[in-house]
């Protein structure tokens, strides 16, 4: 285990306050965009959830038009049209399978049946090229466009938060230490590795059991981003699981772990817990989208976290754990479609 106070006096005398207060006041910059962004895609996946169950004009058409036509009460034809002797052509009538007759013309004469509608088409009243039917068509390349717009938007978003970052900690001298990155055993290698790797099963288990937990509690869960993210081919599980989640743990982790914790904690002789509180609670709050109980155990997760940083001093170990937290929720949720509750 680290010893924070020692780092401190190191850090005083590597780095001035003014370097610190600079650094910190930028990583508090950097989180209130991360949860402006975080609230603004909360707010826009309510409001598409909200405009989905609200009927359009076409869709009260249906409603309407189903509710209002039964079996018992056909809908009444159109009307008769009078021959030039005044005898009505009568019109078609169906029998029970299908099949129509006209008497008019000889009787029981079959007519051509309509083509039936197949259990696999979808059922659009409107014909093709209105405008309506171009509303209603569901088209599975957009949805595939938009998983993957989703997918660029997070990795781009938080991969730019994170090498601003980066380059405020160089820009102001943070020493590597307070950042969790050093060469003291433990830290980085196998070690941490497989710290890493075992503090996020342990992590995954136990989220698992919470929300399980939760559930029988009714104590709501949204898993609507994940399900989001989740892309339905081999190349999209390729840029999730190799470029998009490996960003968000490195981004996650620099800023709720090696800036709210080590750089405060050193540069300001902060006690490194009050710091885990603090970058807990923000933690929790950014991933507001999850629900009462998503924030609840991911408030736990980061508290979990912040200590494992604390203790280790390691943020490669943290990240590690995160990403396979993150990956595992990932692949045995969408990817294989169990579903532990």
């Amino acid at each position: 285990m680290p010893d924070w106070a020692v780092l401190a006096s190191e850090a005083s005398t590597t780095s001035s306050q003014f370097d610190a207060t600079a650094f910190a006041g930028f990583s508090l910059v950097v989180l209130s965009l991360l949860l402006l962004l975080s609230r603004a895609t909360q707010s826009a996946m309510t409001d598409d959830s909200d405009a989905a169950g609200l009927p359009t004009d076409e869709t009260e058409f249906v409603t309407r038009k189903s509710h209002s036509e039964s079996p018992s009460e056909p809908s009444p034809g159109p009307a008769p049209v009078e021959s030039p002797d005044d005898q009505r052509v009568p019109r078609p009538s169906v029998d029970g399978d299908g099949q129509g007759t006209n008497p008019g013309l000889g009787g029981d004469a079959p007519t051509e049946p309509r083509a039936r509608q197949s259990d696999g088409e979808s059922r659009n009243p409107f014909p093709p090229g209105t405008p309506s039917h171009e509303t209603a068509r569901t088209d599975e390349d957009d949805i595939e466009f938009s998983t993957g717009a989703l997918l660029v938007n997070v990795a781009f978003s938080q991969g730019l938060l994170g090498a601003l970052l980066v380059g405020a900690a160089w820009y102001t001298q943070i020493p590597m230490s307070a950042l969790g990155v050093t060469t003291a055993p433990g830290n980085t290698g196998w070690p941490a590795l497989l710290i890493g790797v075992g503090l996020g099963l342990t992590l995954y288990a136990a989220n698992e059991g919470t929300a399980m937990l939760f559930q029988r509690l009714g104590i709501d869960t949204d898993d609507g981003l994940r399900e989001l993210l989740a892309p339905d081919s081999l190349t999209g599980w390729v840029v999730l699981l190799g470029t998009v989640l490996p960003v968000i743990a490195v981004f996650e982790e620099l800023l709720f772990r090696a800036a709210l914790i080590g750089v405060i904690s050193t540069g300001f002789a902060v006690s490194p817990w009050t710091m885990a509180v603090v970058s807990t609670v923000a933690f929790a709050i950014g991933h507001g989208m999850q629900g009462p109980g998503g924030i609840a155990v991911t408030g736990t997760l980061g508290f979990v976290l912040a200590a494992a940083f604390i203790v280790t001093g390691s943020l490669f170990t943290v990240v590690v754990a995160h990403y396979l937290v993150n990956a595992l929720e990932f692949v045995v949720h969408e990817g294989v479609g169990v579903d532990w509750t």
